[in-house]
Formats: structure tokens, sequence, C-alpha cells
């Protein structure tokens, strides 16, 4: 459970984190015009990548009660984070295959995020706001809880005012 937390917190400083790593490892290891890259196409498409895989993932009711994220989120980040800090290195002759993997991992983190989110939402739409602490719906297998009158006392005014 330790690990899913720590993923869960680390989510956001990732963010920042990532794009700025790629910035390092620019300039330690590349050098040179990619910069361009790195500036207008790398940074901002892990910065806003990763801002995207935050929001999915943290609105997930599961996510938010637990405060933690799921076994496959953590194999997920683990393979994307990993590519991402492998392009940072910018070894040549793997340059291309590393940024390819990253790529399609970070779509396919993606489409896990929403199967994930709709898997938790399927039901009603009422479900996806619900959390365990307040629960006010009754599952499907479940009864409603009773309900019984409630006393309704009448008081009656004389029209009388003399």
């Amino acid at each position: 459970m330790w690990l899913r937390q720590a993923f869960f917190r680390w989510l956001l400083p990732a963010a920042f984190l990532l794009p700025l790593w790629l910035l390092i490892g620019w300039g330690v290891f590349q050098g040179g015009w990619s910069i361009l890259w790195v500036l207008f196409i790398a940074l901002p498409s892990v910065f806003l990548g990763q801002l995207l895989l935050t929001l999915l993932t943290r609105s997930r009711p599961s996510v938010r009660v637990e405060r933690a994220v799921s076994w496959w989120d953590v194999a997920g980040f683990s393979l994307w984070h990993g590519l991402t800090i492998a392009v940072g290195f910018f070894i040549d002759g793997a340059f291309g295959w590393l940024l390819t993997a990253a790529i399609v991992v970070g779509i396919a983190l993606i489409w896990l995020q929403l199967w994930q989110l709709w898997d938790e939402a399927k039901g009603s739409g009422a479900r996806l706001r619900e959390t365990i602490s307040w629960s006010t719906i009754p599952a499907a297998d479940e009864q409603a809880p009773p309900t019984r009158a409630h006393e309704v006392i009448v008081v009656r005014e004389s029209d009388d005012h003399r």
C-alpha cells in the first residue's frame, strides 16, 4: 500500500520534474540546436501529458478515498516515467526507439486511465461522485432503508377574534 500511496503523491511533482529532467539532460548529454525540440515539443508534451494523466487518475473515486493509485497505475507510470527519464539521456542510436516507446506508452496510459475511470463509473452517474465515507445510494443488490411516516401535528386556530 505504501508504494501505491507514494505514486499518488508523486504524480503532481512529476509534471514539473520530468520536463525539468529533459532540460537538464539536454544540457548535460546533448547540447546544440536540439534545444528547440526540447523547449517547444518535449517539455510541453511531457508537462501537459503528466497533468492530464494526474487529473484522470485522481478523478477516480477509489483513488481519492484510498489516496493511492491502483497497481495498473504503478506499472504504467513506472514504465512511462522510466522511458521519459531514459529519453533525457539522449543516447545515440537508442534515442529514437526510446522516444517512440515513451510516446506509445504515454498514449496507452491515457487509455488505461480512461478505462479505469469508466469501469468505476459504470452503473449510475451519481456513483461517480460518491465516496465510501459518504454513501446515500443503495447498491444494486441492497434494499433501500425502510422509511416510516412522520407524525403530523395540526393546530387549528379559531376564527373568533373576540
